[in-house]
């Protein structure tokens, strides 16, 4: 007799069950605790790193994720206006740098304001500067098209009743899509914001003193004076500290939305009015 598709799918699932209890008992014969213990929790080298990765490091993190996001989300939006205008000029100017800067690494950005930009202008930019600005540029192109598509997943019928109320294209644009457009797109502006906080570990390539040291430039300097790699284990709990509540964030906000997908009618949330 023929097994049903629901048996096989009960066996399948005890399978997987099974394949899992076999690697973490394999993992628990054979892994060296001891080696590991010695390699990645050191407590001595740990204690050492502390308060300073606190209240340097980590602060210096956030400082530098804040700016970038502040000026790509501001950047961005004027991107997807720009994409979005009936001027062609327009179009072709924010179409090319949104798939410039999407296409470039970011590391690239970091060295040319930097390095190149103080070179061929004469501009020279501090530290926060020169993060928020490379994490900003980078990020706006990738924020731009979060934004774009936010815009038009607002429902038309929403557009078409400002409009029949007398509103102006642009005070419509302003009241009325772009309000709505980011209750779309807070769950996908959460997530660049995790993407620019793991990047912001880019700005080490760049000369930095102890007090400008984010968390990676941190622990791989504390890394080159330690006999264990616990540093890293350190930096890496300190990145979680600050994008473990923002993934949390992202899901809340996911499931107020009702988790419907950017590009459809519904997922702005709110009804047609007339």
């Amino acid at each position: 007799m023929a097994m049903s598709k629901r048996r096989r799918a009960i066996l399948f699932r005890r399978a997987q069950y099974a394949l899992l209890i076999v690697i973490v008992a394999l993992i628990a014969v054979f892994a060296d605790w001891e080696d590991l213990r010695r390699s990645f929790f050191d407590v001595d080298t740990a204690a050492k790193m502390f308060p300073t990765v606190i209240q340097t490091a980590l602060v210096n993190t956030i400082i530098y994720s804040a700016f970038g996001f502040a000026i790509g989300l501001g950047l961005g939006l004027l991107l997807a206006l720009m994409k979005l205008s009936p001027v062609a000029p327009w179009r072709w100017i924010a179409t090319g740098y949104i798939e410039f800067f999407r296409g470039v690494p970011a590391l690239l950005v970091f060295v040319a304001l930097s390095v190149a930009v103080p070179l061929a202008f004469g501009l020279k930019f501090d530290i926060n500067s020169t993060a928020g600005l490379a994490l900003g540029i980078v990020g706006s192109a990738y924020i731009a098209e979060t934004i774009r598509a936010g815009i038009l997943a607002v429902p038309k019928g929403q557009i078409e009743a400002a409009r029949s109320l007398g509103m102006s294209p642009g005070r419509t644009l302003v009241t009325v899509t772009i309000p709505q457009a980011f209750r779309i797109i807070l769950p996908p502006l959460t997530n660049e914001l995790i993407m620019l906080i793991k990047d912001s570990s880019l700005i080490s390539v760049v000369g930095l003193t102890a007090a400008d040291y984010e968390l990676t430039k941190f622990g791989r300097e504390t890394l080159s004076r330690s006999p264990s790699l616990t540093p890293l284990l350190v930096a890496g709990l300190c990145y979680l500290i600050i994008t473990l509540p923002l993934g949390q964030l992202s899901r809340r906000l996911e499931k107020r939305t009702g988790g419907r997908k950017i590009g459809t009618p519904e997922s702005s949330g709110l009804g047609v009015s007339a």
